[in-house]
């Protein structure tokens, strides 16, 4: 029989609050654990929606052993208590996993192998910390296919500093400051709280609590705190824990339908995937990969950044986000960017921030009835980009 492309639509999202790696909030808590969770809040959230009917749950992980491991989509599937003909898998493109795990599935639903899809991501990096268990090919340095900087990404940061001159520490230092105050004020506005599902945690020295906020938040940030830090990655560099995304653990989940089968169930379609598109870009300078992938996709549509009402752009490092604003002539403090902050202040949980970015995506498209077209878009390790295009449903 032939196929037909359907409509994707974005369904719901949710995220446990994002913790401090080592001591943090989810130091004795399981990463499968924390899927699990975000899984069950999902259902909860949407119970038109039948268990059965869910054709497959795609889960990231950027350091997939341990409790990161054993394909976990399949296994937090399991766990979250769906049926057993559920079937999951594991999938990592590194920052952009969970990203991947929505495109992928997307396209399965546009060609119609399947109706309802859960896609997201999780990373602890306190239990599993970024190149734990990694043996990178010797080749890569002996043949100088990358250099040695395009391994630590901190130094992919600095390079990106040196190949955009103009892109300052105290400018880089500006929009981290930026990112902060506009977190506190969508979490005094009561933005940001939809969004989260409270997880349990557990202590050995103060016993069980809950964890309802997001931990790596610095309200009061200011240009002058900002000034004195370190820079670990270099001697007199640019690049600070300040202006960048910290180590951080967390999950993410999202709802994905095909649009009939969402009016066939009765959930509600928050925006609708028009368009994805990943590129390749020089390893040591991986935090310029947005460009690339969200040029590649403008052309295909036949779009401009003009036409862009609404982006979500992870803040890995503030001088990535910066190159790209920069090339597409955006101002620093253009307001269509990051409207509630970013990664700088809310954190970066490797695997599980591409559906982060969506999930705050669908609730400015809520809020801005004048937008028709928002992107999500991100840096991805070893040289890669990723940009989705949504549209207002």
């Amino acid at each position: 029989m032939p196929r037909t492309a359907r409509d994707v639509v974005f369904v719901d999202g949710a995220r446990t609050p994002f913790g401090k790696a080592g001591k943090g909030l989810y130091a004795e808590t399981r990463a499968d654990d924390l899927v699990v969770r975000v899984i069950r809040e999902l259902l909860r959230r949407n119970p038109g929606l039948p268990p059965a009917r869910i054709d497959e749950v795609a889960i990231a992980a950027t350091t997939q052993i341990g409790d990161q491991g054993l394909t976990i989509g399949r296994s937090a599937a399991l766990l979250a208590g769906l049926p057993r003909s559920v079937p999951g898998y594991a999938i990592d493109r590194m920052c952009a996993g969970a990203m991947t795990a929505v495109t992928t599935t997307s396209a399965s639903i546009s060609f119609g192998a399947y109706d309802v899809v859960i896609a997201g991501g999780v990373e602890h990096m306190g239990r599993h910390p970024m190149g734990e268990g990694v043996d990178p090919n010797p080749r890569f340095l002996s043949e100088q296919l990358v250099d040695p900087s395009a391994l630590v990404m901190g130094n992919t940061a600095e390079n990106l500093h040196d190949r955009f001159p103009s892109i300052t520490k105290e400018r880089a230092d500006a929009f981290a400051v930026r990112s902060q105050e506009k977190v506190a004020k969508a979490y005094a506005d009561g933005k940001i709280q939809e969004d989260l599902v409270e997880m349990l945690v557990r202590s050995t020295e103060e016993g069980y609590g809950l964890a309802t906020a997001d931990e790596p938040p610095r309200p009061g940030t200011t240009l002058e705190s900002l000034a004195g830090l370190k820079t670990p990655f270099r001697p007199h560099g640019n690049v600070t824990p300040g202006n960048a995304a910290g180590l951080n653990d967390g999950a993410t989940g999202a709802l994905i339908a095909a649009e009939d089968t969402a009016a066939e169930l009765g959930l509600e379609a928050r925006m609708r995937l028009v368009d994805f598109s990943f590129a390749g870009v020089e390893p040591e300078v991986m935090g310029v990969g947005p460009v690339p992938a969200t040029e590649k996709l403008l052309e295909r549509q036949g779009l401009t950044m003009d036409d862009i009402g609404l982006v979500e752009i992870n803040e890995a490092f503030a001088v990535q986000v910066l190159a790209f604003l920069e090339h597409f002539g955006i101002a620093d403090d253009d307001e269509r960017v990051n409207p509630w902050g970013g990664a700088i202040a809310l954190g970066h949980p490797l695997a599980s921030s591409g559906v982060r970015l969506m999930t705050q995506l669908s609730r400015h498209f809520a809020e801005r009835p004048d937008v028709r077209y928002g992107i999500t878009t991100m840096c991805v390790g070893m040289g890669m980009g990723g940009t989705v295009l949504w549209e207002r449903v």
